[in-house]
């Protein structure tokens, strides 16, 4: 069932985190290769308060992991969450295709009725 894939309470955060375009790309950036957070302030025209409030967003809904290497804080993508957001996703799709296929079925039963 759609619920086994994550809990409700992390697909809010994922869905919340995912929401926000500047989130996205961090994320896509630091899929393609972990970056300190100052190197991803670097890179947006915000402050580095904001970017750091970003990562911390994506950090609680586990879409990103921090680890301090000396002074720098390094963030990367955490691709089992994406692969469980999917999984989330897919049962959804799974449900609708049956749905449609239901109707499907319905359709052809009254056509041959007629």
């Amino acid at each position: 069932m759609v619920v086994e894939t994550m809990n409700g309470t992390q697909a809010d955060r994922v869905f919340h985190a995912l929401a926000d375009g500047t989130r996205r790309s961090i994320v896509t950036r630091v899929i393609l290769r972990e970056q300190s957070v100052s190197a991803l302030a670097q890179q947006y025209s915000m402050s580095f308060a904001a970017v750091q409030k970003h990562v911390a967003v994506l950090e609680g809904a586990s879409l990103v992991t921090k680890q301090r290497r000396g002074r720098e804080q390094i963030v990367r993508g955490n691709v089992d969450t994406l692969r469980r957001t999917t999984r989330l996703l897919s049962a959804y799709e799974d449900l609708w295709m049956r749905r449609a296929e239901g109707i499907e079925e319905i359709l052809a039963e009254a056509r041959d009725e007629e």
